[in-house]
């Protein structure tokens, strides 16, 4: 799907910095991004309320107003501007969905490195990171050489799928329905194993 008209703009009038740009702007994809916190919260097994809902959508409108509209000045319009948007939106919230979903070390523990203690806790975490990467790296021997290169790229050494493009030759709209594959087929798997 193409950069309709009206979108594009609306798009110009946001970089121009045009009066009531930006609240059209956020009233027409307003709903976007509320569905793509909802799915992606759902996709991850994390259930919202209102307010963390709010949050995340508050959190991607305000990554595309960053740097003077960053977000919206990299868009190529090569495509619809709700695509995007909904791929601008997936990547916020699932980042910031996972930072909320680390526990944070125990108080104890902090006391324990302040106070210059062993760090037992550390070295248990440090081992319980190495399995789960081993269990990563298992699942991973699952998938096809290129879909692991691609699932290492981008989950592991954080490439953009224009990077990821780049190097292994394929076209960059295919690298989301390749991480979907890969993801769909590591979950397969890890629930066999369990």
């Amino acid at each position: 799907m193409s950069l309709s008209e009206v979108d594009r703009q609306l798009l110009q009038r946001c970089l121009d910095r045009a009066p009531r740009a930006w609240q059209n702007f956020a009233d027409r994809f307003l709903g976007l991004v509320v569905h793509v916190a909802n799915h992606t919260a759902a996709s991850r097994g994390v259930s919202l309320d209102a307010s963390t809902r709010d949050d995340l959508v508050s959190e991607v409108f305000l990554q595309i107003i960053a740097n003077d509209f960053g977000v919206l000045r990299r868009f190529r319009r090569n495509c619809s501007l709700a695509t995007y948007l909904t791929v601008i939106s997936r990547r916020v919230i699932a980042r910031r969905l996972a930072a909320s979903q680390r526990t944070p070390l125990p108080a104890s523990h902090l006391d324990s490195v302040a106070s210059g203690g062993n760090g037992h806790h550390g070295r248990v975490e440090a081992q319980a990171r190495m399995e789960d990467r081993e269990q990563v790296q298992q699942l991973m021997l699952r998938l096809d050489p290129q879909e692991a290169n691609v699932v290492r790229m981008y989950h592991l050494e954080g490439k953009t799928y224009q990077e990821i493009s780049q190097v292994v030759g394929m076209a960059e709209n295919s690298i989301g329905p390749v991480l979907s594959r890969a993801r769909a087929k590591m979950r397969g798997a890890s629930e066999n194993q369990s």
